[in-house]
């Protein structure tokens, strides 16, 4: 689950807008946070990056015996 306010200003590309620049100011305009709330933002967004990085681990288990 999301905190509040994380990916809710992803916005769709206006014509001739840059996207991601779009989303930078969304970024911006949120309020600030303190220490704790940041470290869950981070920690989640290591818990994603951990958890795509086993999605796309092709190593083979050296022990057969767990076949």
């Amino acid at each position: 689950m999301e905190p509040e306010g994380v990916g809710s200003t992803l916005t769709k590309a206006k014509a001739g807008v840059d996207k991601n620049l779009q989303n930078v100011v969304g970024d911006l305009e949120q309020t600030g946070v303190n220490s704790h709330h940041a470290q869950q933002i981070q920690q989640d967004t290591n818990d994603r990056r951990h958890q795509d990085a086993l999605n796309h681990d092709k190593t083979e288990d050296r022990d057969p015996s767990h076949s």
